[in-house]
């Protein structure tokens, strides 16, 4: 319990804003006395509410996977494909979180760019980015999938409490961190028209990776973001193995866009809207505003 609490002290988010000896004291005192492994629960979920950033997780063989999420993000569930004009590309992004080293990843990955490949023509005068529902898992796939109507560039930062930032990008055939390759397109594709319209469709249920997804396309030139305000975990996460074998993925950076402006709550959408059948109507009138 000392060792998971030197660890968040050292990594946490919201390392700066935590009175650590206060914080150790309480979550000690948690732990009954003579605790074995498998009683120290309350003092590890004690824990993990006092980081602060409900986003934090603690998993062990012992005691399974163990949370403080207390956001209450909820949204009416997106299913299907709209049948939509040649004239407006569309692509959907699922949350997706594979099992490690899955080659489930690179399916994902390609499936998404073979949608944007497929759907692509001269007459696209812009494209729908589709998150809703997205609860996030693994975002180097969301973010090399979408590569093409994404472009090449910086598209984010993870910045830490001391304001060290760390950019995340796509270059034309892969999602890198500080250039170091996350996932690879195994055919890149590039569109017809570069640096469309992008109409990006967010609600409360996208979280985390989605999140950090979307942030990837906050500030890009010419792109709208349509629907409600997503759910508020646009920050980072690194897991941190324990002596025992557990794995404490710990919140340690907040998530910043290109232009290096801080997230970490909910993204606002520029267009509110709350009625979900009136989100893509809305983006397609704003696609085709621009154009005679």
């Amino acid at each position: 319990m000392n060792a998971m609490v030197d660890t968040m002290e050292s990594f946490s988010v919201n390392r700066k804003k935590i009175d650590w000896v206060s914080f150790r004291s309480q979550v000690l005192a948690a732990l009954p006395a003579d605790a074995t492994i498998n009683q120290t629960s309350p003092a590890i979920l004690l824990a993990l509410r006092l980081l602060g950033d409900n986003h934090s997780v603690y998993t062990s063989a012992n005691l399974g996977v163990l949370s403080a999420y207390s956001l209450n993000c909820a949204a009416t569930k997106i299913s299907g494909t709209p049948a939509l004009d040649a004239d407006i590309g569309y692509v959907r992004v699922t949350n997706f979180d594979p099992p490690p080293g899955s080659p489930a990843a690179q399916a994902f990955t390609d499936a998404l760019q073979a949608t944007i490949r497929a759907t692509d023509s001269p007459q696209i005068r812009g494209w729908i980015v589709d998150l809703r529902g997205n609860t996030g898992g693994d975002m180097w796939p969301m973010v090399a999938g979408l590569g093409p109507i994404l472009g090449s560039g910086v598209a984010g930062y993870f910045v830490d409490p001391d304001g060290v930032a760390t950019q995340w990008d796509y270059d034309g055939y892969e999602s890198e961190v500080n250039g170091a390759m996350q996932q690879h397109v195994s055919s890149p594709y590039t569109l017809i028209s570069p640096s469309p319209r992008v109409a990006v469709l967010i609600d409360q249920l996208v979280a985390s990776s989605g999140e950090a997804t979307a942030v990837s396309f906050k500030q890009r030139p010419n792109t709208q973001f349509f629907g409600t305000p997503t759910c508020g975990l646009a920050t980072a996460n690194k897991a941190h193995t324990m002596s025992d074998g557990a794995i404490l993925t710990l919140t340690g950076a907040t998530d910043a866009d290109r232009k290096s402006t801080l997230y970490g709550g909910p993204l606002q959408p520029d267009v509110l809207i709350s009625d979900t059948s009136a989100v893509i109507p809305a983006a397609v009138a704003w696609l085709r505003s621009s154009h005679p």
